[in-house]
């Protein structure tokens, strides 16, 4: 949890930091996750606020992250390689 999600912090408007901070471990994996987050967090932000700009840059980021930044296994056993969201290539 962020900073800006902890109770006593819904007095203030979201920070530059706070998005940051959600993107602190940001892998393939959790990528939509964090995504989703950082959409919440700046949604009631005016357009050209600092946090929300940072926070569009992070999502637009993690969307690449989230569908081909994932290598999804190696083939074996018979089955090939499940491909990147994305491009649709084979898993190494």
């Amino acid at each position: 949890m962020s900073e800006y999600e902890q109770p006593g912090r819904l007095e203030r408007e979201p920070t530059v930091e706070d998005v940051r901070q959600l993107m602190g471990a940001s892998t393939p994996h959790f990528a939509m996750h964090l995504r989703n987050r950082i959409a919440t967090l700046i949604s009631g932000l005016p357009a050209g606020h600092p946090a929300r700009a940072e926070g569009e840059r992070e999502i637009e980021r993690l969307d690449e992250v989230a569908l081909g930044g994932e290598r999804r296994g190696k083939e074996g056993m018979d089955e090939p390689a499940l491909p990147s969201l994305r491009d649709g290539s084979p898993g190494e």
